[in-house]
């Protein structure tokens, strides 16, 4: 017990110290850190749907673009400078606080997550990767467009000035005079995330030993026999996709504060992939594990740069770097899974058994029920 609470508090300890190591060296470091938090609250959420509840989500990137537009709309002078009307009531834009955004953000992108999952409560496997594909295509669509006849988004140009978040009187897009030294924005940003990050896992971990996470696992196990022993399947999955949708709109308020600019090239269906991937990477369904997940894959393609720079160079320019690091990142992730089939670090009940996701049919009554999912 003693040795466990000493690992916590040299746990805690590193991340504390972490950013301030760094931040001699720059603020690129510190910033990959920040991106890299960003992204294990992502992958958190995600878990939730793909890990927990075994709902395979190819569109989880639109609810973090739901809550990135929400704040980028409430907390900029976009709205004044295309409306007269409400310019007239908010000369400066109406610029909410972050305290009152960020529920709205995290209600709207559970509500659009409650609404994709209605459509999908019969499909399965591969059929339901492809629906919420088209879903996170569509927000990806709307954003790109909504620009006439009435600019709401501001189509491809995005939204910009957006408001960094105030913290009881403090600014973290500001830098911090502490004792004769400074913290840099992107250093009070850090912890900032690192807080949400914390109250996230321990969010997940209870749901994870709760009632609710039990009936998850038992859907996402064997649907049919969860339905059988009387779980109620629809509620408890549009319950998983809301939640999970939750943690997106949360960590889509924070980026566009982070940023201070969204546009829809921030919401490919490339990042959806890297989402799935992390959770995949790290171990489905096991919080130690995505966070690795989430911890390599965000800050890989940022050190890989250092090694795409020389490689460019031996090919005399002829290879693009970001492609080159694309191509050493898919390498690495093909290594992993070669040689990890289970995911860096699996849930210890799935380090010898089969895959957790439904996406394999091996047996008759698997085909049965993987009839059950086919659109009609």
């Amino acid at each position: 017990m003693k040795k466990h609470v000493l690992l916590v508090v040299a746990g805690a300890l590193f991340l504390l110290l972490l950013p301030l190591a760094l931040q001699p060296l720059g603020n690129a470091w510190v910033r990959i850190l920040d991106i890299a938090l960003l992204y294990m609250l992502l992958a958190l959420g995600l878990n939730i749907v793909v890990g927990y509840a075994g709902l395979l989500d190819l569109g989880y990137v639109a609810f973090y673009a739901v809550g990135a537009y929400l704040f980028g709309l409430l907390a900029s002078p976009h709205l004044s400078e295309t409306f007269e009307g409400f310019k007239a009531a908010f000369p400066n834009g109406l610029h909410l606080p972050f305290w009152l955004v960020i529920p709205i953000g995290a209600l709207l992108a559970g509500l659009f997550g409650v609404v994709l999952g209605a459509p999908t409560l019969k499909l399965r496997g591969d059929y339901l990767a492809i629906v919420t594909l088209g879903f996170g295509e569509i927000i990806r669509v709307f954003l790109n467009n909504l620009e006439a006849p009435v600019n709401i988004t501001n189509g491809p140009k995005g939204l910009s000035q957006i408001d960094p978040i105030r913290l009881f009187g403090l600014n973290l897009g500001r830098p911090l005079e502490i004792g004769g030294h400074t913290l840099a924005s992107v250093t009070l940003y850090y912890y900032f995330f690192l807080l949400l990050v914390v109250l996230s896992v321990v969010i997940c971990w209870r749901l994870e030993r709760s009632r609710i996470g039990r009936a998850w696992m038992a859907i996402r196990e064997d649907e049919v026999a969860a339905k059988a022993m009387g779980l109620n399947t629809r509620n408890l999955k549009l319950l998983a996709f809301g939640m999970g949708a939750t943690f997106g709109g949360v960590s889509g308020v924070l980026f566009a504060s982070f940023q201070g600019f969204v546009s829809p090239e921030s919401f490919s269906l490339q990042e959806s992939i890297m989402i799935v991937a992390m959770v995949v990477l790290g171990g489905l369904g096991h919080l130690p594990g995505v966070i690795l997940g989430a911890l390599l894959l965000a800050a890989l393609p940022e050190v890989l740069r250092y090694v795409a720079g020389p490689l460019q160079q031996l090919t005399d320019g002829r290879l693009d770097a970001s492609i080159l690091r694309q191509l050493l990142v898919a390498l690495a992730m093909i290594g992993i899974m070669l040689l990890r089939p289970r995911g860096l670090w699996p849930s210890p009940e799935h380090r010898g058994g089969a895959s957790p996701l439904p996406t394999t049919i091996d047996t008759d009554d698997e085909l049965a029920h993987a009839g059950e999912g086919r659109p009609r």
